[in-house]
């Protein structure tokens, strides 16, 4: 999937944060609630602007951020 399609960014909307095309719903918002433990189906009925091919859109788009080498710094633990 191509996320190019469905994912943009516009500094005008909710300052520039990667966004649902067509709507106000950021990716950010999409893997909180995701990793808040709704389902995708819980995101799709309480979000009916978007489909479930805009949600395979943001985990793409997280998915090429992270090829890109985009971490966040983990602690070891003992």
């Amino acid at each position: 999937m191509d996320w190019r399609t469905r994912i943009v960014s516009d500094k005008e909307v909710l300052l520039g944060k990667p966004v649902i095309k067509g709507t106000r719903i950021s990716v950010e918002l999409v893997l909180e609630l995701l990793a808040e433990g709704w389902s995708r189906q819980q995101v799709l009925e309480s979000y009916p602007n978007i489909t479930a091919d805009d949600l395979q859109a943001v985990f793409a788009y997280l998915r090429d951020g992270m090829h890109q080498s985009v971490y966040l710094p983990l602690r070891r633990t003992a």
